[in-house]
């Protein structure tokens, strides 16, 4: 693996961060205000200038290896970006690379007919509507999917989905068009993964119904949420499902792979700025008659948080090299050991710049405290930790069998 970035992702970096630094941090503290003033729920039109900026200067679509849409970058190409997007949480959908778009997005691109890809994927790219993926469900165990219940059944030319769904993150969000569902077509089937199928549903379709949102530490998640939804024999045309029944498995396994490592990515930015932070504010702060950095325990913190984060970042890239190299199949283990321990990683790091920051730490002042509830949060989303340890480990044991 070459550490060495090439003369076109350092330029990618220099515009990325420039970009930031220019349009992004000086948005940051009103952008919560933007979002109110908008109606929660509704994008503040301070995204659609951002939008257009990023657009004008190449920045789209970056996640995307394909040059007709994308900027052609590859997996490991990306990551330092994606890393500096990841230092204000709402940064990346400036450049219409935001989950869960990005997943579903990728989708689309890959398993989607051609009317699919004319219907949503397009406007999906054009950063024209947003979309919802729903899979977890709160009856059931979902790290496990062949757990899920909801069911899809065929009749005639439509589909009939029945079920309950929750943090579909996006949903309410006002340009939220469509959901990916996960739900089983044949579940009497003996083979376990080809139970499940995953169909388009447009936002708005009848018995489609939004039972409330769910708060993560308190926090809403304007403007997109993470809300239960009831299906209630909502009836799509059966040319939404994608790939063929059975298939849902299967697109499962290609869709959250890259969306995990993405998420790494961004959160390795995030504990990285909140390092930073912790060290200006260690020089800038007295306690005890002298600088919060002359005491040990606090030069113990910085020094085992910038080890944290190189041991991190690196993993991070590795995988994504892997994923290049070999494809996203084979690059499981080091996408499972990177989901393991970047989000663990940043939730320590941003706790010790909290620490360090004393009551404002806990304040909107700083980005740290809902940085945290981010970090924490992904340690479930896209699948617990203990889930991805036991994949993991039964992929090191078979090796060794």
């Amino acid at each position: 693996m070459d550490f060495q970035f090439s003369d076109k992702v350092r330029a990618y970096q220099d515009q990325v961060t420039r970009f930031m630094d220019e349009h992004i941090y000086p948005l940051e503290s009103e952008y919560s205000a933007h979002i109110e003033g908008a109606g929660g729920w509704t994008t503040p039109p301070i995204m659609d200038e951002l939008k257009a900026k990023a657009r004008e200067q190449g920045l789209w679509n970056l996640f995307l290896p394909d040059e007709e849409h994308g900027a052609g970058l590859n997996n490991l190409e990306y990551a330092p970006l994606a890393e500096i997007m990841g230092r204000v949480y709402w940064a990346s959908e400036a450049f219409n690379c935001s989950a869960p778009d990005t997943g579903n997005m990728e989708v689309l691109a890959r398993y989607g007919s051609d009317e699919q890809k004319e219907q949503w994927l397009t406007p999906l790219l054009e950063g024209e509507i947003r979309s919802c993926f729903s899979m977890t469900e709160p009856a059931v165990a979902s790290s496990d999917a062949t757990n899920i219940e909801c069911r899809i059944e065929r009749d005639g030319d439509e589909y009939v989905i029945n079920g309950r769904k929750w943090f579909s993150s996006g949903f309410i969000n006002e340009r939220c068009k469509v959901g990916i569902v996960m739900g089983k077509s044949d579940p009497d089937n003996e083979n376990r993964y080809v139970q499940q199928s995953m169909i388009l549903v447009p936002k708005g379709t009848p018995g489609m119904t939004l039972v409330r949102n769910n708060a993560t530490f308190g926090y809403q998640g304007m403007p997109g949420g993470h809300p239960e939804l009831l299906f209630d024999n909502v009836r799509v045309p059966a040319g939404n499902m994608l790939l063929g029944e059975g298939r849902g498995f299967e697109i499962a396994q290609g869709r959250l792979g890259p969306g995990r490592i993405h998420h790494c990515m961004r959160f390795v930015g995030a504990a990285q700025r909140a390092l930073e932070l912790m060290c200006r504010r260690a020089e800038s702060r007295s306690a005890f008659g002298v600088k919060l950095s002359e005491h040990g325990s606090l030069r113990e913190d910085i020094a085992k948080s910038f080890c944290d984060i190189e041991q991190a970042r690196l993993l991070t890239l590795r995988a994504a090299d892997k994923m290049d190299r070999e494809g996203n199949k084979e690059a499981r283990d080091l996408i499972g050991a990177a989901k393991i321990v970047v989000p663990a990683m940043a939730a320590r790091v941003i706790d010790r710049a909290i620490q360090v920051h004393g009551a404002m730490g806990f304040t909107e002042d700083t980005f740290l405290a809902k940085a945290y509830v981010a970090a924490r949060y992904i340690r479930v989303g896209d699948g617990p930790d203990q889930v991805h340890m036991s994949s993991l480990a039964r992929q090191l044991l078979r090796r060794y069998a």
